[in-house]
């Protein structure tokens, strides 16, 4: 267990071995208690989502475009789970908040590359809502496999380009000293706030690209689901409108908690960021991957009713 942590290099380094991230409590209980909860919160998010993978891929019916996206969601909430909860676990356990810096960057590069293609891939999914719902009879040539396919492609190359980009930026800088973190992993912000280099540029490009690409792609939802709400009130049918919305709702929910929270961390000036964001960081970085498959599965009968056929043969036969 580490005793110590040198909070300060000699200024005539040009590099420093590693980073010490920080502890969310000095209690060891208080510690021993969140590790228990967020492995079970970790391996809550696995199971789920790797259960609706399963589930997808098993089940012809689901072979659409919604489910083709809910898929790759799935698959990148594994990834982004395990990019930081295993760290996270290992300081809560053992109070080991040494990292490398090659780990350092490899964590935060591997971070933002899940985020952003996260980003990407929810606006896709409104987009396909929006075809689903105000173009329905052309929906299945809309989003045919030709375009579905490179839509989620594009989403994932998008986040790889946009975190290579930023990382390529803060491989420039040097670190000198200190190396104590202000976050439970290795981030752009705090990483940055330690460098003893000029980052004014990086600064400038980690405000400016979030603050385009998060917004363009927020008004692409937003309009998305402007048009899905006007066709929604043109239904005559109480009821029609109901089922109709159910079918976006759980989409709209997992916008609403990505966006929500990412605003608060990452469109926010450098100046102000503070301790506190961590608390936050903990929620969209160890907590939504797990609501994800828990909102898409309460919300949709179709994958309840595939989960449970699935998991529940003999149940479901009878």
């Amino acid at each position: 267990m580490m005793k110590a942590d040198p909070s300060y290099f000699g200024s005539n380094q040009s590099n420093i071995p590693e980073f010490f991230l920080s502890s969310i409590s000095s209690v060891y209980e208080v510690r021993l208690l969140l590790f228990m909860t967020f492995t079970v919160v970790f391996i809550t998010t696995i199971f789920g989502n790797a259960i609706i993978v399963l589930v997808i891929q098993l089940n012809t019916r689901l072979q659409t475009p919604m489910y083709f996206f809910l898929t790759n969601l799935s698959v990148l909430d594994i990834c982004y789970s395990s990019v930081t909860v295993p760290k996270l676990l290992d300081i809560l356990l053992a109070d080991n908040r040494r990292v490398p810096f090659a780990g350092c960057i490899l964590q935060m590069y591997f971070f933002h590359v899940l985020a952003s293609s996260e980003m990407f891939l929810l606006t896709a999914m409104a987009y396909d809502r929006y075809v689903a719902i105000c173009d329905p009879l052309r929906y299945a040539i809309l989003m045919r496999r030709v375009v579905s396919l490179p839509l989620a492609t594009c989403a994932w190359l998008g986040g790889l380009l946009h975190s290579t980009f930023h990382t390529a930026f803060i491989l420039r800088l040097s670190f000198c000293g200190p190396n104590q973190m202000d976050n439970i992993f290795c981030d752009a912000t705090p990483l940055i706030k330690l460098s003893c280099s000029d980052a004014t540029l990086d600064e400038i490009m980690l405000t400016v690209t979030p603050g385009i690409l998060g917004p363009s792609c927020f008004m692409v939802v937003l309009l998305s689901y402007g048009y899905i709400i006007r066709s929604i009130l043109k239904i005559k049918s109480g009821e029609g409108r109901r089922k109709t919305f159910s079918t976006c709702a759980s989409h709209l929910i997992v916008i609403s908690i990505f966006y929500g929270t990412g605003i608060i961390v990452y469109l926010q000036p450098m100046s102000v960021y503070s301790s506190g964001n961590r608390f936050i960081t903990i929620f969209y970085a160890v907590i939504t991957p797990m609501l994800n498959p828990i909102i898409y599965t309460l919300r949709n009968k179709d994958v309840k009713g595939a989960m449970q056929k699935l998991l529940f043969p003999q149940t479901m036969a009878q």
